[in-house]
């Protein structure tokens, strides 16, 4: 019988070697961070958080309106929050399946159809459901001046999601050459 051989290694890895490659897959895409869809992400978050930050603050659960506004602006943002892990740890790209430049733009566009609603929900009850100058009609009052600005913020992410869709240019060749990060 032959001799077992003098060079082969006999070491195994260690768990910690394992899983250290997991871990660093899973590093932050600063690019997208800096990119305008990460922007524009973010700034969707805080502003909805203040959104519904100022609604909860306040008795909303008497009127109907302020419960709309308040299931849109958290709804939302937990949504928000989602995409934003995805595109920030680049898990879209692991799910390869999905096409979600079109995913991104009719959540975009959705968000901003839902955002209208419950900015004019909010902006119309501010002054029949609190006295002028007391600290739920401030509060209702700048939810109503935030959820504009996160509408806004989620039209211009439907633009850009829809030009990121669409591609460069709109022709076949040119749009197989879009990157970007929807």
């Amino acid at each position: 019988m032959a001799e077992f051989p003098s060079k082969v290694s006999t070491r195994t890895s260690s768990p910690a070697q394992g899983a250290g490659a997991s871990v660093s897959a899973l590093r932050p895409d600063r690019a997208f961070l800096r990119s305008s869809f990460g922007v524009l992400m973010l700034l969707q978050l805080v502003l909805g958080l203040l959104v519904w930050a100022l609604i909860a603050d306040t008795p909303y659960h008497l009127y109907p309106a302020y419960g709309w506004v308040m299931f849109v602006a958290v709804f939302l943002w937990l949504v928000t929050i989602i995409f934003f892990i995805l595109y920030l740890f680049q898990l879209h790209m692991k799910l390869y399946m999905v096409p979600w430049p079109l995913v991104l733009m009719v959540f975009n566009v959705s968000a901003t159809v839902l955002y209208v609603t419950a900015f004019i929900a909010c902006s119309a009850a501010v002054e029949l459901t609190s006295l002028k100058g007391s600290r739920p009609y401030n509060q209702r009052a700048a939810a109503s001046f935030f959820s504009c600005l996160v509408m806004i913020a989620y039209g211009v992410s439907a633009f850009f999601s829809f030009q990121a869709w669409r591609g460069v240019g709109s022709n076949a060749a040119t749009s197989q050459m879009a990157g970007g990060y929807a």
